[in-house]
């Protein structure tokens, strides 16, 4: 079988990821709809909202967990806040945490075992594990060899400003003429030439590149990947420079179908017995919990 490559719209960020995060302080922590372009909803940089990707006045039904005795987890070590090794050796992160929540909640024992990101798909298919919970992308590649829970989180493209900055808001209008960072040739500059062609686009072959040029005052904008820059912006290499301004932008086409729990080609009972649980949480105010515990200043 052919090997998975990690996800183009997720490989560009790992080594970024990693170096935010253990600047953020979140290391040593006890571990909707997008609006149009033309009329984005401002958003406080300061509060965390947290998504919502099941039906809050849909009660699911328990399925038969009669043949379910234990789920063995799959996932990766170095995509933090995702999955990162702790200075003991021991995996955590936030999939590490949500897929205990679901062990708990289907009350049935699970185990988690660390894989290489291209060996997470045949380990699955030989029986070596039962589910990857690793932020494995929905996409017509992976759909083609794994069933997919439904999407636990999205990567949306969002503005950051300046917090001093004098624009009202990161609209069309209000970023037109003016010049905006972006990473060349990313998802996010197709986004831009798509829906703010008077903007001056600024292109940089980094994140990093592109965040020093907002933070230095080369440009009064920035737009990138919003988890990425959700740990810049909780971090000291930020220093408090710069908040989100707007959105966030989920457009599909744009910043894919987000990411989901895979399971083997066939296996229904164990999807739908995922499906369920990840909907409990979210009505039991879990996943918020670990949503925020991660991500205290919010992608979303």
């Amino acid at each position: 079988m052919r090997r998975m490559k990690k996800p183009r719209r997720f490989a560009s960020l790992r080594a970024a990821l990693a170096a935010l995060f253990l600047t953020s302080g979140l290391a040593g922590a006890a571990a909707d709809n997008a609006p149009t372009p033309g009329a984005p909803q401002a958003q406080s940089p300061a509060v965390a909202t947290t998504p919502s990707f099941w039906d809050p006045n849909r009660t699911p039904e328990k399925p038969d967990l009669s043949g379910l005795r234990q789920i063995r987890f799959l996932t990766e070590d170095d995509y933090p806040p995702f999955n990162f090794l702790l200075s003991d050796g021991q995996v955590a992160g936030f999939n590490i945490d949500l897929a205990r929540a679901i062990c708990v909640e289907l009350d049935i024992a699970c185990t988690i075992q660390r894989r290489r990101w291209d060996l997470l798909i045949p380990a699955l298919n030989d029986n070596s594990g039962d589910a990857i919970i690793a932020s494995l992308a929905i996409n017509d590649e992976t759909r083609g060899q794994v069933d997919f829970s439904g999407p636990y989180m999205l990567t949306p493209g969002r503005f950051a400003m300046q917090t001093d900055t004098t624009l009202k808001s990161a609209s069309p209008a209000a970023l037109a003429d003016r010049p905006v960072a972006v990473v060349a040739g990313s998802r996010h500059e197709a986004f831009l030439k798509a829906f703010y062609p008077r903007s001056t686009l600024v292109t940089f072959e980094t994140p990093a590149l592109a965040r020093n040029a907002l933070k230095n005052g080369r440009v009064q904008a920035l737009f990138g990947d919003a988890i990425s820059l959700s740990y810049w912006l909780n971090g000291a290499e930020a220093a408090g420079c710069c908040a989100f301004r707007d959105g966030p932008f989920t457009d599909p086409k744009y910043f894919g179908e987000g990411v989901g729990i895979a399971v083997k080609k066939g296996n229904a009972p164990l999807r739908h017995a995922l499906d369920y649980a990840l909907a409990r949480l979210a009505q039991r105010g879990v996943f918020g919990e670990l949503y925020l515990k991660y991500f205290p200043v919010g992608p979303f």
